[in-house]
């Protein structure tokens, strides 16, 4: 079975660099496909209470065989359940669909910055990481001017930062950001929701290594240092995105698959979204 590297978070929490993401798994599936996700080797399961999906989750890792110690569970906060109070009331709320009593980490799903509420947001966050309701707590698609005011604000770096982040939009700003300040990357939709799949210089380097592109996208998120969650409910594809660790791309070849950039956005702009 494949052996998922740990990145060491800045609180010293260990998470596996590589996951199974249920981002549009529809509830009744969930459950499945996460039990298929840890029969292929994935220990790092990652929702949202947006997902609607949770129950599933808690319900695999319920009957799952691994130990809960074993499993890494990161779920995200509803752009409903901002501010101090919300924000820890709807981690209770996921602990009781999850059936859990803490995730790994806990993530604000998106800054809103119109509403002006997430530096609130945070410091609830920051009192369910101190009462062990979550072993960890991170953003989600906060840009560095976010980062920034949360560093001058309050006094807890995020441990991740997860923004989407694949070939057409590598976000090396941001990267940089997160290594100055000790913050883990992660991406969504790491393979750009299939449309960088096509692309000539990908489908060189996969028949160079004899690969399939995605797996090509995959292992250079693993290089740079990214973890990355890619979705599937297809047992086969599940197997074939987690087995990266067996080759290694050139820095030549990192850099080819840097190079793609050109700031495609597929998803919102964090700093409209939500207006």
């Amino acid at each position: 079975m494949t052996q998922v590297p740990n990145i060491r978070l800045n609180n010293g929490v260990e998470i596996p660099q590589f996951g199974s993401g249920v981002f549009q798994v529809p509830p009744a599936d969930t459950k499945r496909a996460v039990l298929e996700a840890f029969e292929a080797g994935y220990r790092h399961i990652d929702t949202a209470q947006m997902y609607r999906n949770e129950e599933g989750v808690g319900q695999a890792v319920a009957e799952s065989s691994l130990s809960r110690d074993e499993i890494f569970v990161t779920t995200k906060l509803n752009n409903g359940g901002h501010g101090y109070e919300s924000a820890i009331a709807a981690l209770d709320e996921s602990l009781r669909t999850l059936q859990l009593d803490h995730v790994d980490l806990y993530l604000v799903h998106w800054p809103l910055p119109h509403l002006d509420r997430y530096v609130d947001t945070w410091k609830g966050f920051e009192k369910l990481l101190a009462d062990g309701k979550a072993r960890s707590i991170g953003v989600s698609n906060f840009q560095v001017a976010h980062l920034d005011r949360l560093a001058k604000e309050t006094g807890t770096v995020p441990a991740v930062n997860q923004i989407e982040l694949h070939p057409l939009f590598t976000q090396l700003e941001l990267r940089e950001y997160h290594a100055e300040h000790g913050i883990a990357t992660e991406a969504w939709a790491p393979i750009a929701q299939g449309t960088v799949l096509g692309d000539p210089t990908l489908a060189a380097l996969a028949e160079k290594y004899g690969r399939t592109p995605a797996q090509v996208v995959l292992r250079w998120h693993v290089q740079i240092g990214n973890i990355v969650f890619p979705k599937s409910v297809n047992p086969a594809r599940m197997r074939e995105n987690i087995n990266v660790f067996d080759f290694e791309l050139s820095a030549e070849d990192v850099a080819a698959v840097e190079a793609l950039n050109n700031d495609q956005r597929n998803g919102p702009d964090p700093d409209t979204f939500g207006r």
